[in-house]
């Protein structure tokens, strides 16, 4: 017997709350872009540019105390994480600039500064420098990154359903991008690589309710050929809000342990997840399906027919 935390036979009216939560959706994706219009994205060292070292000290380090060192330094951002053995560390520090100060002298200073820091005895195994235009191809990469995403599931769903649920499924999908913007925006985190990896996880998240719902409506489509499309949207999101709530659920236990105990870093990437899983769960059941309402979907034999075709 499966665990249901909602009734099977809930009715729950989500089309006729359709204007109140569109409503906040726009609201969302206004100030979002606003606030990236405004203030932008905070820039990671990936995308700023800075430095990338990779360091062998003599015996393990007290990770938290040497960040604490570093950053008494003033050097703008800095990143240390554990690397392969136990004495082993990666150093990502922003690039520092200084007016009166040619560019060469002030990286040269500042790498020296943290080297200082670190003390004698340590072995300097890679030292790289992430100049600004390789910054902004990596800011071009990842958002073609997104864009291919979204693309590939918008020709899935196409194939997989009818182009009805592929558009209503993109724009839910676009609306959770633009939300994650602007929670990069709108607060102080940092947008890197891992920030990307937030977005995608938050996209791939939401689609694959937002398939599980799609399912059950073609599927009640088939079987209540004369039942109202409102009625019908409605009787298949509460037939799975059970299952979405169960995923979702589960899914945010294991995000908020890794939040609270997993450390600044791990808590750093988590957060964003949290937010996004919370974003596409209300975007699968409260934007995705009922813009089916406003597509002309096909109902009766035509729907019959072309379903079978892709089973």
């Amino acid at each position: 017997m499966s665990l249901r935390i909602i009734p099977y036979h809930t009715k729950i009216d989500f089309v006729g709350f359709r204007f109140i939560t569109f409503s906040i959706s726009l609201l969302v994706i206004l100030a979002s872009s606003i606030s990236f219009g405004i203030k932008g994205l905070n820039y990671g060292i990936d995308f700023r540019g800075g430095f990338i070292l990779e360091v062998r000290l003599p015996e393990k380090p007290d990770v938290p105390a040497l960040r604490k060192k570093i950053e008494r330094l003033n050097l703008g951002e800095v990143s240390l994480q554990d690397f392969g053995k136990d004495n082993t560390l990666l150093i990502r520090l922003e690039r520092h600039e200084e007016k009166g100060k040619e560019d060469v002298q002030v990286q040269s200073e500042t790498l020296q500064k943290v080297k200082d820091a670190l003390g004698a005895g340590v072995d300097y195994r890679k030292v790289e420098t992430i100049g600004p235009k390789v910054g902004s191809e990596l800011i071009r990469n990842a958002l073609s990154a997104i864009g291919f995403a979204l693309l590939a599931m918008l020709i899935y769903i196409a194939i997989r359903f009818e182009w009805q649920f592929a558009a209503c499924a993109v724009m839910a999908l676009l609306h959770d991008c633009i939300a994650i913007l602007g929670l990069f925006s709108l607060f102080p985190l940092e947008f890197n690589e891992n920030a990307v990896i937030a977005i995608l996880i938050t996209a791939g998240y939401s689609i694959n309710d937002t398939i599980v719902i799609f399912d059950r409506i073609r599927e009640n489509i088939r079987k209540y050929k004369k039942m109202n499309l409102g009625e019908l949207v409605n009787k298949s999101l509460n037939e799975t809000l059970s299952r979405t709530l169960l995923t979702a659920s589960t899914t945010l236990l294991a995000l908020f342990a890794l939040y609270i105990w997993g450390g600044k870093v791990i808590s750093t990437f988590t957060l964003p997840i949290i937010i996004g899983i919370a974003i596409g769960s209300f975007s699968s059941i409260c934007l995705a399906a009922p813009l089916l309402l406003y597509l002309r979907l096909k109902r009766g034999e035509d729907a019959v027919s072309q379903t079978q075709t892709h089973i």
